[in-house]
């Protein structure tokens, strides 16, 4: 195959396939999808882009870039699972854009496409990449400003561009998620200076006309997003910045280390075949360049260290370190496939350097089929084959298939592996949509209430909020008792819109006593018996195994 034909194939098809293709087929899931649908949805709805709003109550936690890109997207496709993850998907294959110009300017565009073939089937890649939350347009930002920093110092013929580049995507970044998308990209690139020697030009980072293009895209909203709401700063910087990250007002501690199995399984498939590499480039040769070695390890280093670190860890937050991981191994795969013996067309290498390979591919098999055996949410055979048979017959297949590939000229043992992965993950999708739509999504719950529950009635959520039914249907909900992250949101409002849309268990009884016919959403668990209890003239409309739909009446 031509280089011009590797370069579509590896740029252009695959992440299509990956990251596009898939996105309608699973429903949007709880909670993250569901909220971050319904703010851009709020915003089309209410005309207001300034103020984020989440079940109409204000919702200060993020900023609104993700939103307003969401919101045109649903203008353009409507309101639907496809649009509402564009944004995210497009961002991931923009940073596969950018391990691509990495290696390509580190070594060659060959290295190039090695690394973005590893980012684009990167298991945590592909899983973040495809799903509705702020995390991916995030990573991708602040690598884009990481690197035009970097380019600001290494040798660039617009040093001035590169420089304005990186204020440009800095606030690009500050609006996807926050400080930390200033912090990261300056932090980084300070640090790569440090460690190089050369602090003196660390004030070259200055510039006021960078200043200028930082403050005029990021500025606008801040200062009309406080002139409606006066305690904006104090919520958004204090509470959502410094004491999340200090404390641990969300209980979301984790370990020290909680992100190293993190990074090792989002790593997967490659991470499973860096023993062979490694075996085969060679122990005694220098792998990277000092300025490569220095920018990825810094670039790896801090947001690792950062997020480490801090009192609120999520799986998501990591997902910037992933560029510099796989710009490394795509460059040990390219030099183990060109050189000659095992890596290009020899023998196998030794069992015990192919193991991990070997295991990964038990491991991944045993994954679809895992289902059948779980205590709870287990699934029938005979529904089940049909989805995960193909999955199963793939990974059988990598399991000696790029073995057979490998004494073949050039990069076949690696381009196997690669399209077989690609198509494992793909064969994969239908089956975790199948398995996670009943109890994680708010859509088959939803088409229940379409076809149950009156145009005109109001449906009310008890002990839960799922954005998605108020998304899905076009409702707007009460909720009763969890409130949850719109609790500052909701003490803003009226007190007569407070009471009715957010109601503890007490008033909403009240309401039962004195309303006849009532519909209500709940868990499918304690909370649906304890409702029984209470209102034994409830009537089960619709249920599955996670929920439940029903009328309540007087007697």
């Amino acid at each position: 195959m031509q280089d011009r034909s590797i370069k579509i194939v590896v740029l252009f098809l695959i992440p299509l396939l990956l990251y596009l293709v898939p996105l309608p087929f699973t429903p949007l899931m709880e909670p993250d999808e569901g909220r971050y649908s319904a703010i851009p949805s709020a915003m089309n709805a209410t005309g207001d882009y300034v103020t984020p709003r989440l079940k109409a109550a204000v919702y200060f936690e993020k900023p609104p870039l993700v939103y307003w890109a969401t919101a045109v997207a649903f203008r353009i496709f409507g309101e639907n699972a496809f649009s509402s993850r564009l944004f995210a998907a497009l961002s991931a294959w923009g940073c596969i854009l950018l391990v691509y110009r990495m290696g390509l300017f580190f070594h060659d565009a060959r290295t190039g496409l090695y690394a973005a073939a590893v980012l684009t089937t990167f298991l945590y890649h592909v899983a973040i990449g495809r799903i509705n939350i702020l995390d991916m347009p995030l990573a991708f930002f602040v690598c884009m400003a990481i690197w035009s920093g970097f380019h600001c110092f290494a040798g660039a013929k617009q040093k001035k561009g590169w420089l304005y580049l990186l204020y440009l995507f800095s606030a690009l970044a500050f609006l996807a998620k926050g400080l930390i998308g200033i912090a990261f990209p300056f932090g980084v690139v300070v640090i790569w200076l440090l460690i190089s020697g050369r602090w003196r030009e660390i004030f070259a980072l200055f510039s006021p006309i960078g200043i200028l293009i930082f403050s005029a895209v990021s500025l606008p909203w801040l200062i009309l997003v406080q002139q409606q709401n006066p305690d904006f700063f104090r919520f958004f910087f204090i509470q959502e910045h410094l004491l999340r990250y200090a404390t641990r007002m969300h209980d979301r501690y984790q370990p020290f280390y909680f992100y190293l199995p993190i990074i090792l399984a989002g790593t997967l498939p490659w991470c499973a075949f860096l023993p062979e590499a490694i075996r085969g480039v060679g122990k005694g040769e220098k792998w990277f360049g000092s300025v490569e070695k220095r920018l990825l390890l810094t670039w790896f280093g801090l947001i690792f260290l950062f997020f480490s670190i801090s009192s609120s860890k999520l799986i998501p937050y990591i997902a910037p370190v992933f560029i510099p991981v796989a710009l490394s191994f795509g460059h040990l795969f390219r030099r183990y496939q060109e050189r000659p013996g095992e890596g290009g067309a020899g023998e196998l290498p030794p069992l015990r350097y192919r193991l991990t390979g070997i295991l990964q591919s038990l491991l991944f098999m045993a994954v679809p089929v895992a289902p059948l055996f779980l205590r709870e949410h287990r699934v029938s055979w005979d529904s089940w084959w049909p989805w995960v048979a193909f999955p199963f017959l793939i990974q059988i297949l990598i399991l000696f298939l790029p073995d057979r590939m490998r004494r073949r000229r050039g990069p076949a043992w690696f381009a196997t592996i690669y399209l077989l992965f690609a198509l494992f993950v793909v064969t994969l999708t239908p089956s975790v949509a199948q398995y996670l739509a009943p109890y994680k999504s708010a859509y088959p719950l939803s088409q229940a209430i379409r076809k149950q529950v009156p145009a005109g009635a109001t449906l009310y959520q008890y002990g839960m909020s799922l954005y998605g039914v108020d998304f899905y249907t076009g409702k707007r909900t009460p909720i009763v008792d969890d409130i949850g992250e719109v609790r500052y949101g909701s003490q803003q409002l009226p007190v007569a819109e407070r009471e009715r849309y957010f109601l503890t268990s007490d008033a909403f009884f009240r309401l039962i006593r004195e309303t006849d016919g009532l519909y209500c959403a709940t868990e499918n668990d304690e909370k649906l018996e304890r409702l029984k209890k209470e209102v034994p003239a409830l009537r089960v409309l619709w249920h599955n195994e996670a929920y439940a739909l029903v009328e309540l009446k007087k007697s």
